[in-house]
């Protein structure tokens, strides 16, 4: 049976639909999805084969991508899918080839916690292995801001917003390579999304 785009990739972000379309993740690779929500961007990877690991502090959407993952027969073991902080994850070291973090960094309370969940996803990566990160930014619209890095959305909400020097000097301090070139999209007068991609050196 042939399936509509919708049914294999789900609502997959269009970010990380290119990197797949790219080959930068692959049927077979292991990755894990920190802040995985219900899944939005595993339903291609489930059904590719690949050894998805996911983590988000929401129990419900946690079960809700065991579900997911056992109605495509994959095998998968539910402890694959695990309840809990990104900055204090179980998950052993050099485990991923792929770690994503889709829209999940700006809700850092501040510097230490981004940094602690930055810490612990790049742990989890293995040599050579990539981490993509797509998270609000000041890269093109300014915001008001409420006290340092903690910036006040049109919406009411509060993020913790990045610009380019501060990513630029991470990857620099990771010793990482820049996958690509850091790109941003800017939403009408709400805000700014920023795609950062890294590769961790292999030694």
């Amino acid at each position: 049976m042939t399936l509509t785009v919708q049914e294999q990739f789900g609502q997959i972000d269009i970010y990380i639909f290119d990197q797949i379309l790219r080959g930068n993740i692959a049927p077979g690779m292991s990755v894990l999805d920190a802040g995985c929500g219900y899944g939005r961007n595993l339903v291609h990877l489930l059904r590719e084969g690949c050894q998805v690991f996911a983590l988000d502090l929401d129990s419900d959407a946690v079960e809700h991508v065991r579900k997911l993952s056992a109605s495509l027969g994959t095998g998968l073991p539910a402890e694959n899918f695990q309840v809990g902080a990104i900055e204090r994850m179980l998950f052993p070291d050099d485990l991923a080839d792929v770690v994503l973090s889709n829209a999940v960094l700006h809700f850092a309370r501040d510097g230490r916690h981004f940094r602690a969940m930055l810490a612990e996803m790049w742990r989890v990566l293995k040599p050579g292995g990539m981490l993509f990160c797509r998270l609000g930014s000041r890269i093109g619209m300014d915001f008001e801001r409420v006290r340092e890095n903690i910036f006040l959305i049109p919406d009411g909400s509060k993020w913790f917003l990045v610009d380019q020097q501060m990513l630029l000097g991470l990857t620099e301090e990771m010793n990482a390579v820049l996958v690509d070139p850091l790109k941003t999209t800017i939403v009408q007068d709400y805000r700014c999304m920023t795609t950062w991609v890294l590769r961790k050196r292999r030694s």
